[in-house]
């Protein structure tokens, strides 16, 4: 056993030492990638197999990753990553799909919004093709169907349906008995993503109350309201689950609040990053980095990560928004401000999110 250990380890060093992988198998990728991109083992191929138009700018992927990949649980997340002009992006999408298509076909859907100045979600909209093969890590999230069963309510707007459709799909299957309304809020009728898919589950769903709302179908734009909570049975009994743009949900959270519902019982996720007030502190300054033996001055609010990447560094990441920790690195002096929460961190050394930490005077990390 102490043979093998060593010798992976001896690989490993090797791999580190030879091809600066952390895989050593990864050095073979340009060769396997030419003779069959489903091989390579950098990351988990996934096969591009259908593209599906939702709304006029949405799209829904259907993939087949490799089999190796783990699988998920419905409401989380995933990492994919893209050639972009010959620059590989990394960017996280929720899967929009219940894990029973994967259990059962092995495929996967990614239902992505395009974001005006997207890098990447324009290249998906612009210039992705059936059968070519993305890039997927691993499943994470804690954006979860509630176990054992309770009642919950679901406040979705725009693109924020993705984790709610890949729930919904799971509780239609599984015979989830507890009462389940959604409050799904769009601009207009034309801006309903998978809204065949919504009215099916609300017709073979008992359990299910569907409510699609347009804000801005009238002359007086309509939002999330007193009426829209008072109308749902129990509600103060409820699991509520947000997920969409930053106002409608803290909007929501403010109104939950007022029935006398909890944080605990309050759940959600993004796909931006929230930012904390951080007041008129003076922010930036030197940052160091220490493995690449570059320091790079910065000012304002710009995260660590945005400073690799100025000065042509290529640090590991994927969400960009703080939930999956890929980004994290050891900062060995200094002092960061948390954009997520405000909090400032000590001068010594921590292992910290660069996707979310701003420096505050000189700072030096480990990349």
């Amino acid at each position: 056993m102490l043979a093998k250990q060593t010798q992976s380890r001896t690989l490993h060093w090797l791999g580190r030492q030879l091809f600066n992988r952390d895989d050593p198998a990864a050095f073979f990728d340009p060769l396997l990638e030419r003779i069959n991109p489903m091989w390579v083992q950098e990351y988990t191929p996934a096969r591009v197999e259908q593209i599906i138009q939702e709304t006029p700018d949405t799209k829904t992927l259907v993939l087949k990753p490799s089999r190796r990949w783990a699988g998920f649980r419905a409401g989380q997340h995933v990492n994919i990553c893209v050639d972009v002009g010959g620059i590989r992006r990394n960017r996280t999408f929720s899967l929009s799909s219940s894990p029973i298509l994967w259990q059962e076909q092995g495929r996967v859907t990614l239902t992505i919004k395009r974001l005006p100045g997207g890098r990447v979600t324009n290249w998906i909209h612009d210039a992705l093709q059936t059968g070519t093969v993305i890039g997927m890590g691993e499943a994470f999230g804690d954006f979860l169907v509630p176990e054992p069963a309770q009642p919950v309510l679901f406040i979705a707007g725009g693109s924020g349906i993705t984790p709610v459709l890949s729930q919904l799909e799971t509780m239609a299957a599984i015979d989830y008995r507890a009462p389940v309304t959604l409050l799904y809020f769009v601009r207009t009728g034309d801006d309903v993503i998978a809204r065949e898919k919504l009215q099916a589950l609300s017709a073979r769903y008992s359990a299910l109350t569907l409510n699609i709302i347009a804000t801005h179908e009238t002359e007086e734009h309509r939002y999330l309201c007193d009426e829209d909570l008072d109308a749902i049975p129990g509600i103060k009994a409820r699991q509520a689950f947000l997920c969409g743009p930053t106002g409608l949900m803290d909007l929501a959270r403010n109104l939950l609040h007022q029935r006398g519902i909890a944080d605990t019982d309050i759940h959600s996720t993004f796909f931006s990053v929230p930012q904390a007030d951080l007041g008129n502190e003076a922010l930036g300054g030197q940052v160091r980095f220490s493995g690449s033996k570059l320091d790079i001055g910065s000012e304002g609010d710009a995260t660590l990560l945005d400073i690799a990447e100025a000065a042509g560094l290529s640090p590991r990441h994927g969400c960009r928004m703080g939930i999956c920790h890929q980004c994290s690195c050891r900062k060995t002096a200094g002092t960061v401000v948390n954009r997520l929460t405000g909090q400032t961190s000590g001068p010594g050394e921590e292992n910290i999110q660069i996707c979310i930490s701003v420096p505050k005077g000189p700072v030096s990390i480990d990349i």
